[in-house]
């Protein structure tokens, strides 16, 4: 196997462990229904992702102002979509 394919399975291999440990549903702090009918994920690190309310993770633009069912404001404040993907498929969220 040459030097550059060695590099890429060994990156590969670190990618995959480091989406496991970013899927990690431990990681979600605080979740809220919004007034769309859609959830917004907050992690530990403050960064947030948004489920829409037919259960798919979803984009959304960071400083968009968002309004939850009880009417609090809040800014979107990151677009981890890529962390919350692979929980939706886990079923580890929604508890």
């Amino acid at each position: 196997m040459s030097m550059f394919k060695k590099v890429i399975v060994a990156v590969s291999a670190g990618l995959i462990a480091v989406s496991s440990f970013a899927a990690d549903s431990s990681q979600v702090e605080k979740k809220f229904e919004l007034k769309d009918g859609s959830t917004l994920y907050i992690f530990k690190d403050g960064k947030m992702s948004m489920e829409n309310k037919a259960g798919h993770a979803v984009g959304m633009k960071e400083g968009v102002i968002m309004e939850t069912k009880d009417g609090q404001k809040m800014m979107m404040k990151g677009n981890e979509v890529w962390r919350l993907e692979p929980q939706l498929h886990k079923g580890t969220l929604g508890q």
